[in-house]
């Protein structure tokens, strides 16, 4: 690909674009070829090879699968780049004809004499297509247009998108995240730890966090349900759910490619196309390649050569096949392979020296963009999922269908903890995961009666390898865990027209599953060792988890509607716990109880929608994960006691014209301990709240600043905003000397903008042309997003990541 003969058809197929000159009401415009930017793009090299520490040795077939994977990665991304470029000059071969095309002003006088309005969104909340106006939950929906203007990739990028929800990648990690909604998360991306929030890909519960920030190509849309989803979506959704649902094969030769430049080195290249039907067969493929160079670059002789880069690539295969009128087969296949420095686990307090002796800590408390490490800090991760959906249309006797999906991963990852020159604390995981589910649905409906009714099998297991190395190597501890679920269910929800206005909803589902974990200690220091060898455990778990709902149409435009839902948190085990006790007994599954209030509007003639709700979660059985950082660096969960959430969400999209439109989201929340027991004695005074920021907001303003027979020039603005939060379980006021402090791990406000301008809809000959200039956090602010403190047993070291600086970029487009 660094041949220049290899770029060269595409150098000249750019440089033969027209130039396109048009006035507008912000100023005159010349949009000319983009050759430079290309040829930065086509001029990329692969991604660097990275060592691999004493520890990842103690596993070798593991790190051997590991390297193979990401040397073979670099010749994949050859072929995705060349892939890109051989879209773009095979495009004018294969595309249709256009001399017949509309201009993008032609269009608009066109549609001139259409209403102003809202443009419907449909969702599949509750397992069925409905306008999202119709359906009486809260639940936010980004459809594709709005997640492209918003730059939104992956789940990272979902931060206050909708009232109360608030997403973080997982402290010192790029490539997991944790999502809160309404206050409920775990943070802790360990692998035998459940989450609150259900994370879902067409329909495809993702089992675990770890490797769960990748980039979805032919996203269509992102769901976000808030409140219990326990009856239709089942374990572990006690919070809400997040649903990304993929665009459909269309059978018609349609696609995009694009590439792109940004600062900190970024290119990117991506393609998508649907291929034209070949006979009852439809066909999606996609790929996307990204590399960055990281914005902390390291010293010389650092064990890295620089952190928070990123390099990873994509592949997406969607195949349709219509078997008769009434059978269709669904097939989705994805991949992510990932191999990027890591997040720079920043100072920002430390008494080690005093505590220790052990100087050369460097304290920082603002945001530093070059770093001094002695341990590797990487991520590598290999991500695959592969599911099948069979939808049997019975006609009036209803609609059979059948999810069926296997997921794999392969996850390693290495920490500089301390974030500096000594090796003070290093830790490393890698993780073997692989699921399985199967669910069957009966969906139908017979005069006032609307019904889903459904079975579901879920399998997991995997196995973890974590050595960690504290205060220059006198303590080394080398955990290795596996661990695995079983888990079934039944479930039905029923709608009943009790009137023309006024609906009743009814859903139940019983959830029966088994857990299991295991250790395997390696003796790396013997008299350290706490677990012994082969300790081993399982239990089993259930639930039922019921939905009522009564929603009353008050006319066509206005709905309110009374629900109440019951949520299940899994029960499991702590497969890092330092004592045998811990590491046998499990912790219990956790329950909410929501009661949620709601009214659902469409307002002047369809330009504006207006949707709000209250709520009241009584949690029982409390699972929290605390930090001990005693002996070890580990976090353990337990039942602590009760808690009680409640707040107010509002959402509202304005249409005044038909290039301006307007959106608005604000969340209130409310968070507390009723119970919180510590040997037997209620502390639910003296601890914080975890996640539980008081306010989120977003406001949106996505503007066409000009129509033009040359294009249209389109703008988005992009600003969120989120209160301070307590990150971790800890105490105000210390009652023994070792513990950490609420206050050491406060969050503070945090805001941020993001900004888009392109233009679109250019006449390139037989294709549609993009020019888009990007920036996230423009106004550069500096913030620290996530806090470790290990607590006056580890010299009260406290470290940080801090948010990314500006980022901004160009990428051209060409679609057909």
């Amino acid at each position: 690909m660094r041949k220049a003969g290899h770029r060269q058809p595409v150098l000249e197929s750019l440089r033969a674009m027209r130039a396109a000159e048009f006035r507008s009401p912000i100023g005159r415009f010349l949009i000319g070829p983009t050759v430079p930017v290309c040829a930065h793009v086509w001029g990329g090299t692969g991604a660097p090879h990275h060592n691999i520490a004493r520890y990842m040795a103690r596993t070798p077939n593991l790190g051997n699968d590991l390297m193979t994977s990401f040397h073979a990665s670099r010749i994949r991304k050859c072929l995705l780049a060349a892939s890109v470029a051989q879209a773009l000059i095979a495009i004018p071969a294969l595309a249709q004809t256009t001399s017949g095309t509309q201009s993008a002003s032609e269009k608009h006088h066109a549609d001139a004499s259409k209403p102003v309005k809202l443009e419907a969104v449909m969702v599949t909340a509750q397992r069925r297509s409905q306008n999202l106006q119709e359906v009486p939950i809260a639940v936010t929906a980004l459809d594709e247009a709005q997640l492209s203007a918003r730059g939104i990739q992956n789940v990272s990028d979902m931060g206050a998108v909708a009232p109360n929800l608030t997403v973080m990648n997982a402290p010192g990690n790029a490539s997991s995240s944790a999502i809160s909604i309404r206050g409920a998360i775990n943070i802790n991306p360990a692998p035998y730890w459940d989450q609150p929030v259900g994370m879902y890909v067409d329909g495809v519960y993702l089992g675990k966090t770890q490797g769960n920030v990748f980039d979805l190509l032919n996203l269509e849309r992102i769901e976000v349900l808030r409140g219990p989803q326990g009856t239709l979506f089942g374990r572990n959704t006690m919070a809400g759910a997040v649903n990304l649902v993929t665009r459909a094969p269309s059978g018609v030769f349609t696609g995009d490619a694009s590439v792109g430049i940004g600062n900190y080195g970024s290119k990117v290249g991506k393609v998508t196309m649907d291929l034209p039907a070949m006979g009852k067969l439809k066909v999606s493929l996609g790929g996307r390649v990204e590399h960055r160079d990281g914005w902390v670059k390291t010293t010389p002789g650092s064990a890295q050569s620089q952190l928070a880069n990123r390099r990873n690539n994509e592949a997406f295969v969607g195949l349709e096949y219509d078997a008769t009128d009434n059978l269709t087969f669904n097939y989705r296949y994805d991949y992510t392979n990932l191999n990027q420095g890591g997040l720079f686990n920043q100072t920002i307090h430390s008494d080690v020296e005093q505590a220790f002796g052990i100087p050369g800590i460097i304290v920082n408390q603002s945001r530093q963009t070059r770093a001094s490490i002695d341990s590797p800090d990487f991520e590598k991760s290999r991500v695959s999922g592969n599911a099948l959906t069979v939808t049997w249309k019975l006609g009036d006797a209803g609609t059979l269908k059948y999810i069926g999906a296997y997921r794999k991963m392969d996850w390693a990852d290495a920490l500089d903890l301390d974030g500096s020159p000594i090796l003070f604390a290093q830790t490393a995981n890698q993780t073997r995961y692989h699921q399985t589910s199967h669910e069957l649905q009966y969906l139908g409906s017979y005069g006032p009666w609307n019904w889903v009714a459904g079975a579901y099998y879920f399998s997991d297991s995997g196995f973890s390898n974590n050595p960690q190395t504290y205060f220059l190597g006198q303590a080394d501890y080398d955990e290795n865990f596996g661990y695995g679920t079983r888990s079934r269910a039944l479930y039905a929800q029923v709608d009943y027209k009790l009137t023309d206005k006024l609906t009743l909803t009814a859903g139940l589902r019983r959830t029966i599953e088994r857990k299991n974990a295991s250790r395997y200690e390696a003796l790396v220091n013997p008299d350290l060792v706490i677990v012994p060898q082969g300790t081993a455990a399982q239990a089993g778990f259930s639930a039922t988890t019921p939905a009522l709902n009564l929603a009353y149409q008050l006319s066509p435009n206005h709905m309110v509607y009374a629900r109440y839902a019951e949520g299940y948190l899994a029960g499991g085990f702590n497969g890092e716990a330092q004592t045998v006790a811990t590491a046998t007994t499990p912790f219990k599954p956790e329950t909410q109880k929501t009661y949620e209030l709601g009214t659902k509007n469409t307002l002047l003639d369809g330009k504006l929608s207006l949707d709000a709700d209250v709520f009241h979660n009584r949690v029982s059985n409390l699972q929290q994960s605390v930090f001990t950082a005693q002996g070890s660096a580990s976090s353990t969960v337990l039942n602590v006691g009760t808690s009680h959430q409640q707040g107010f969400e509002l959402e509202a999209h304005l249409r005044p014209t038909e290039d301006l439109t307007l959106g608005l989201n604000y969340g209130y929340l409310h968070a507390k301990y009723d119970k919180f027991m510590v040997t037997g004695v209620n502390v639910a005074n003296n601890r914080s709240v975890q996640f539980a920021p008081k306010n989120t907001a977003s406001v949106v303003v996505d503007s066409v600043l000009a129509r033009t027979s040359n294009g249209v020039l389109h703008a988005t603005l992009d600003y969120r905003y989120t209160s301070k939060f307590y990150m971790y379980v800890y105490p105000f006021t210390q009652t023994v000397p070792a513990q950490q402090l609420a206050q050491n791990t406060l969050i503070k406000t945090d805001s941020i903008l993001n900004g888009r301008i392109a233009l679109s809809d250019m006449n390139w000959g037989p294709v549609s042309g993009e020019v888009a200039f990007w920036g996230k956090n423009l106004t550069n602010k500096s913030h620290i997003d996530s806090i470790i403190d290990f607590g006056p047993n580890f010299g009260n070291l406290r470290t940080a990541n801090y948010n990314e600086p500006r980022t901004f970029g160009v990428s051209v487009t060409a679609r057909w």
